[in-house]
């Protein structure tokens, strides 16, 4: 009887951890999204950005993105909503509207275009992966080819 018992709470806490990690899978991944207020060319037409975008994400102002800026805001799971106060033109109305997005799972840093996304694209157009790129700087040498305060050949320890 014991051993029945064993073999049933063991096999439900595998189950228990299995259903655990799917509903982990699905909501629990992080993204880390950029919102990127620049021209964009699709289909061989160019989407020009407007004057100044406002970018709320959970009720907080993450972004004020004037003509070629970037945002950025955290995510977690693939629903993601944003609040966007458009200005088209400089002194112009603001326009609100409330986006609703499916973010890529197997994306960590996702760039989305907000003149795409206002444009009302598919998501290959307004979504792209963030790749960060690193700068290697090189180490210039002095002008004169020899450091001045260098100790010759004939320095004797």
């Amino acid at each position: 009887m014991k051993s029945k018992r064993r073999i049933f709470f063991c096999a439900g806490a595998v189950v228990l951890l299995v259903v655990l990690a799917a509903v982990m899978m699905v909501i629990g991944r992080g993204h880390t999204v950029y919102f990127d207020n620049v021209a964009l060319e699709y289909n061989g037409q160019t989407y020009e950005p407007p004057y100044k975008v406002k970018v709320e994400v959970k009720g907080e102002q993450v972004a004020n993105l004037h003509a070629k800026d970037r945002g950025m805001s955290i995510w977690i799971g693939q629903n993601f909503k944003m609040m966007v106060d458009v200005t088209e033109e400089k002194g112009g109305p603001e326009q609100r509207y409330a986006l609703s997005l499916t973010l890529p799972y197997q994306m960590d840093g996702i760039i989305i275009n907000i003149p795409a996304v206002m444009a009302g694209l598919p998501q290959e157009a307004w979504c792209s992966e963030f790749i960060q790129t690193i700068v290697v700087e090189e180490e210039e040498e002095p002008a004169g080819g020899e450091d001045e305060f260098a100790i010759g050949d004939d320095f004797d320890i």
